[in-house]
């Protein structure tokens, strides 16, 4: 790698540095709300850009809706190909334990629920023969 064999002095730095300018940025004014806007950009009072809606700020703006590409599924090698049919497997067989978890739950406390409602109507029962 290249390394300087004398520092670089003030003067030959400021000389190569005066060509670093710093310029204003051209301003026009929107031809829809006449406020002051950078060129060829959309203006940010009222969202149009050559005369066209094209910010969510405009009135009349219609958002367009995106179409989704699907792309070429990669070519993928026997290994890689038994590989994801084990790990979708093993997802299926998760999801099926899961389900059979919160089947037996629901079933739990449905017979549960019945059977306080049972109690209940013995007690209301007992309590009309005893009247």
């Amino acid at each position: 790698m290249a390394v300087p064999k004398k520092r670089t002095g003030h003067s030959a730095q400021g000389k190569r540095r005066s060509n670093w300018k710093a310029t204003k940025p051209t301003t026009t004014k929107c031809p829809n709300c006449g406020s002051v806007m950078l060129t060829h950009t959309v203006c940010t009072a009222c969202g149009q850009y050559k005369g066209k809606v094209v910010s969510r700020k405009a009135e009349g703006f219609v958002e367009e809706a995106k179409v989704e590409t699907k792309k070429a599924p990669k070519k993928s090698t026997k290994k890689a190909a038994a590989k994801s049919e084990k790990v979708e497997e093993a997802k299926v067989e998760a999801v099926e334990e899961v389900k059979a978890e919160v089947v037996e739950e629901v079933k739990e406390t449905e017979a549960a629920e019945a059977s306080v409602e049972e109690a209940k109507t013995e007690e209301t029962v007992v309590e009309k023969t005893e009247e």
